[in-house]
């Protein structure tokens, strides 16, 4: 078996990799060539933690994944981060375990290419000015997803704390972003999104973090931050005004997207209004933007096979190149 780390999966499967392997796998899911089982989840209610264990086979390539999370929200105060995660890659031939490997990256990096993908067919072909809400752990790949798809010029980055703003701004000049694009840290959260033609929103909140009257005629916008019905990062005025509401996967986004399960409880909305999944998109089932007045979202909360795309994808890499150790287990 490999024993993949962190470091050497971002050594060697970038951004480009990702986004050819997640459209790989959209287009074999609309072909019924994926299995995606509901995933299981066990609680420990003393430490307000969660185990899930998220299954997916690829059945023409004919492999399969597990991948394991765990989310303890204490773990900062012991040194340890909040969301730890594997992937187990076997093989469904002969059943034999190929690779373990590490998912915080690769489950940041397969979130970014989705919304890549997605705004490469919902965002105006002309948008210049990038607005990022939140800049955590999860929205750097947010960044450079948008990047590969469109030439940013502006980008505006918002932040409730300024000096991890700074530090975010300070990470994407080391990765190497061009140099070009104007970066600047904002407090009015207002004034940056009536600027924005694309808005990227990868936060925890549990209330909006914009008011949707200022979002512009022609905007896209990207949530991947809320993935529990509790949590809203966009209002219920913006998910009125939009034009297309495209999900990554509906299953699960009824489940666990706060807005809009909170917009399905409302008297002047419905499921029946989204426009279709990421698949649909890129199958061309459904179209992407059609004039530059439409306001888009693509709402984002992830799905097993996303990770069997990009788990399968560094496996090949690693096995062709030779990076990871093999161990006898």
């Amino acid at each position: 078996m490999l024993i993949i780390n962190e470091k050497e999966i971002q050594a060697n499967y970038q951004m480009k990799d990702a986004l050819v392997d997640v459209e790989h796998i959209l287009r074999a899911k609309a072909e019924e060539r994926i299995a995606n089982p509901h995933r299981t989840v066990i609680e420990f209610p003393q430490h307000s933690a969660s185990v899930l264990y998220m299954p997916s086979s690829d059945l023409a390539n004919e492999m399969t994944t597990v991948k394991t999370v765990t989310i303890f929200p204490d773990n900062p105060s012991v040194g340890k981060p909040t969301t730890q995660g594997v992937i187990l890659v076997s093989d469904a031939k002969n059943g034999e375990h190929l690779a373990m490997m590490n998912a915080s990256y690769l489950t940041r990096l397969r979130t970014g290419a989705l919304s890549g993908l997605a705004t490469d067919r919902l965002a105006r072909e002309d948008a210049k000015t990038l607005v990022v809400i939140g800049t955590g752990a999860m929205a750097f790949e947010q960044v450079l997803g948008v990047l590969a798809v469109r030439p940013i010029e502006k980008m505006l980055l918002v932040n409730p704390t300024t000096a991890k703003a700074e530090k975010f701004k300070e990470r994407l000049i080391d990765f190497g972003i061009d140099s070009s694009i104007d970066m600047a840290i904002v407090d009015d959260v207002a004034q940056a999104v009536r600027q924005a033609d694309i808005i990227c929103c990868s936060t925890r909140s549990n209330t909006p973090v914009f008011n949707g009257e200022d979002v512009q005629p022609g905007t896209h916008v990207n949530g991947v931050g809320s993935y529990l019905p509790q949590m809203r990062e966009v209002d219920h005025t913006f998910i009125k005004r939009c034009d297309k509401i495209v999900t990554d996967d509906e299953g699960g986004v009824k489940e666990e997207a706060g807005e809009i399960i909170h917009a399905n409880e409302q008297a002047d909305w419905s499921y029946d209004e989204l426009h279709g999944e990421l698949m649909d998109l890129v199958t061309e089932k459904v179209s992407g933007r059609e004039n530059s007045e439409e306001i888009t979202f693509f709402k984002c909360v992830g799905a097993a096979y996303f990770d069997l795309a990009v788990a399968q994808g560094v496996y090949r890499i690693a096995v062709d190149t030779g990076f990871g150790i093999e161990v006898d287990v």
